[in-house]
């Protein structure tokens, strides 16, 4: 390994100073509290969705951002929906099946995946918890 100059320490430096609040983001997140069976709107049988909140978007292409949680009662689906907005989703509870139209992948709190405006995702709980998709949605300048 070469060793490292000034310059590239400064812009190590000012990179990892960059990126921490995105790290801390990508940490695992709880959920912030249980949720009831009657919390939020229903979308499907035993999947409701909870708002948590909004937020201005520092990114060019969108406006703002809301985070809401998708609680999913064990073995729970919501079945294929078009995505109105590109969104970032983390588990924070419970265990998935993920359909899309061209692949199928198992998620488990902590893990991560994307879903893009006008493409189908469908969704399954497969553990035996409440399960909770947190959600940020990107929505557009």
């Amino acid at each position: 390994m070469s060793s490292m100059n000034r310059r590239s320490a400064i812009a190590l430096g000012v990179t990892a100073a960059a990126a921490a609040p995105l790290f801390a983001m990508a940490t695992p997140a709880k959920a912030a509290k249980q949720y009831g069976p009657n919390d939020g709107k229903e979308i499907a049988p035993g999947v409701r969705v909870v708002e948590v909140g909004t937020g201005n978007a520092d990114i060019a292409t969108y406006k703002s951002i809301a985070i809401v949680d998708v609680v999913f009662q064990p073995g729970a689906h919501a079945p294929a929906m078009m995505m109105d907005n590109d969104m970032v989703c983390t588990i924070t509870a419970g265990e998935f099946t993920i359909k899309k139209v061209d692949k199928e992948f198992k998620l488990k709190e902590g893990d991560m995946y994307t879903c893009a405006k006008g493409k189908t995702d469908e969704a399954t709980n497969t553990s035996t918890v409440v399960g909770v998709h947190r959600i940020a949605v990107l929505l557009p300048a």
